[in-house]
């Protein structure tokens, strides 16, 4: 029973809910028959629903994509000024370094 107010009144055992994990069961259930109807049929209901309807397909991909894709837009973020500039130099030398690989083996030839 229930005061005027709606809350349960003390000792009320008349309204106990659900069963303690079934919530879970059936999720486990249906989850289950998906992954079997999936298994059998869901490369050509793919292919179908791309065809017949482009729309709902979209809408299919969108659902499964993160909804915050994070970006780092500058790779060296986070190095002090010493190493950006042994980078550059390390870089600088590299390049140097081919260059005169290509000029030896120019004038081998």
């Amino acid at each position: 029973m229930r005061a005027k107010d709606g809350r349960f009144l003390t000792g009320n055992t008349a309204a106990t809910g659900r069963p303690r994990g079934s919530r879970a069961k059936l999720s486990e259930a249906f989850l289950a028959a998906l992954c079997e109807d999936f298994c059998a049929h869901g490369a050509t209901t793919i292919q179908r629903l791309r065809i017949d309807k482009p729309d709902a397909y979209l809408k299919v991909i969108a659902s499964i994509l993160p909804k915050q894709i994070e970006v780092t837009a500058d790779p060296f973020d986070g190095m002090s000024d010493n190493e950006l500039e042994a980078l550059v130099a390390a870089a600088a030398a590299a390049l140097r370094a081919q260059q005169d690989d290509k000029l030896d083996a120019e004038q081998v030839h």
